[in-house]
């Protein structure tokens, strides 16, 4: 790279700018000088030669898009006059060989978590309350009313004081242009109770709309899901409130829950409405229950585990035409850093990894393990077109806007999250994750329904990179966002968490900006608060495999 343009592989035909490029700007790369011939936004591809209409447009050393308008040298790259279109790929692989990173300064370390019965370790220590049908979703906000902000576990930032304060000025009799002028950051207020619980991070309530309705197996995946909560190293039990009648019923969700774990001993307490009879009997019930839990909970405490039982969920959203040479191979060396340290990470999203399959199913560690990728992204791609759509259609308005104008420019370079490490496994959602190393996930593309089913499947941590900005978290594993540039950094200090706009900047390398950031987990994984815990999102969404891209 320089300070103006980036060439990310020999093989590209297209610059990255760095910065906006006004027209008459002579850029150099490897001794050849182009003069752009038009505005060049920053994060936008400029044309390094002239392409004619059926030329390909090559990235990260893929075909990413082919040229549909005449586009001179100098030019840019756009919605106009490029369309998605990516290599074919088969079966079978050709050979791979991974250069394990050094992790020398990483042996021997450790981080503080919660030890579970099944031996996995959590990075927190939360109580689920869960509805298994929406039916039962108002008295999962009943019971949340009644324990949140009794047990000192409000997080989101109240608000009502600056309302107290409006109501002040229109009752002084203020003008609207009064009241429009005021600053109401004095009407802030911080008041938190005390915790009874010190041990126990939250109690988390996730709602959903299934459970019931649609077809038996979205019950079933439902079920699947939860399970991979409950039985989750970050929890400590669950309180679950059926109505009796739905399709997800009890006991598939406790068949769910030995599948994954034979031997589970948390505490679980599950109620039927139907059963119990009134609202009042079934709260008061499962208020008794959940505080009974919750002192249950209490008395686990952290000690030290190997890194080698991290699960890193590896995820992006709101990107930009910078996520994929700054924050996602970033995230990538971590990727690389924790599978040779023994631990998982978790690569979904697989509308984001068109255009790069054969590169996936290269790395798998035998024939049944990329047959299982190339399977299920077929179905998956086929799912989409039958019904009018297709993975080109994957990018969103704030991609394109930001320089991923192709579904295979943002999938190229999405992918580089998962390092470059053997896939070990690929697994099909909701499974769990068992494998030490790279395991792919069959999720869609959409951020909140890929980081709720990495959870699902293990993750207790999430890497979130981000080029836009995006306030995502989880109820129960940590999401720590990482920004692209510099300025998304600046520019919303309050959502992200570890900058990587220094690789852009020329500040930092990709290996120094890894291992920062596995330096930055450590800490996360042993109680540090992450932006979106603080800030209590919580976002929550199962996917009910229909076509989500």
């Amino acid at each position: 790279m320089n300070h103006l343009v980036a060439k990310i592989h020999p093989a590209d035909n297209v610059l990255v700018a760095l910065t906006d490029l006004p027209t008459g700007t002579p850029v150099t790369w490897d001794g050849v000088t182009v003069t752009t011939t038009e505005k060049i936004p920053a994060k936008h591809k400029l044309a390094l030669r002239a392409f004619a209409p059926g030329d390909e447009i090559t990235m990260y050393g893929v075909l990413v898009g082919r040229v549909a308008a005449p586009v001179g040298q100098g030019g840019l790259l756009t919605t106009a006059n490029l369309t998605h279109a990516t290599d074919a790929y088969q079966e079978g692989r050709h050979p791979h060989h991974w250069a394990q990173p050094d992790v020398t300064q990483f042996a021997g370390r450790t981080f503080m978590g919660f030890h579970r019965a099944d031996g996995r370790v959590g990075t927190a220590n939360y109580w689920l309350v869960i509805p298994l049908v929406f039916c039962e979703n108002r008295n999962i906000q009943v019971l949340e009313e009644a324990l949140v902000n009794e047990l000192g576990y409000a997080r989101r930032k109240s608000y009502q004081p600056q309302t107290q304060a409006l109501l002040a000025l229109l009752h002084a009799g203020k003008s609207v242009e009064e009241i429009l002028a005021t600053d109401l950051h004095a009407a802030e207020s911080s008041q938190q109770k005390a915790k009874p619980f010190p041990n126990v991070d939250g109690i988390r309530f996730l709602s959903h709309e299934g459970g019931c309705g649609g077809i038996r197996q979205d019950a079933q995946s439902l079920c699947g899901l939860l399970a991979g909560y409950i039985t989750h190293p970050n929890v400590a039990g669950a309180t679950v409130l059926s109505l009796g009648c739905q399709n997800a019923q009890a006991s598939m969700l406790q068949d769910e829950i030995t599948r994954r774990d034979p031997h589970f001993s948390k505490p679980l307490f599950i109620l039927d409405q139907q059963t119990i009879g009134t609202e009042e009997a079934l709260v008061s019930t499962a208020l008794r229950q959940t505080f009974a839990g919750l002192m249950l909970a209490n008395q686990q405490q952290r000690r030290p585990a190997p890194l080698s039982k991290l699960t890193i969920g590896l995820e992006c959203g709101g990107s930009d035409g910078f996520s994929g040479i700054s924050a996602n191979p970033a995230v990538g060396h971590v990727s690389d850093l924790l599978v040779a340290l023994g631990g998982s990470v978790i690569l979904a999203e697989f509308p984001e990894l068109c255009g790069v399959e054969q590169e996936i199913v290269n790395r798998a560690v035998d024939h049944e393990t990329a047959q299982r990728f190339t399977s299920l992204m077929k179905a998956y791609g086929d799912s989409a077109v039958a019904v009018g759509s297709g993975f080109d259609s994957n990018p969103s308005p704030g991609n394109i806007r930001d320089g991923l104008i192709t579904d295979a420019m943002k999938s190229a370079g999405a992918a580089r999250k998962g390092g470059s490490s053997p896939v070990v496994a690929v697994l099909d959602y909701p499974e769990l994750v068992t494998k030490p190393g790279l395991n792919l996930l069959c999720t869609p593309g959409n951020d909140v329904e890929s980081t709720t089913a990495e959870v699902g499947s293990g993750a207790n941590v999430v890497l979130f990179t981000t080029g836009l900005g995006t306030p995502t978290g989880n109820p129960i594993a940590p999401v720590v966002k990482i920004s692209s540039n510099t300025k998304l950094a600046q520019r919303m200090p309050d959502i992200i968490d570890v900058n990587t706009g220094t690789v852009i900047d020329g500040a930092e390398t990709i290996e120094q900006a890894g291992a920062r950031i596995l330096d930055y987990v450590i800490q996360v994984a042993s109680g540090l608060e992450v932006s979106a815990v603080r800030h209590g999102q919580t976002d929550f969404i199962p996917w009910k495999r229909g076509v989500s891209l």
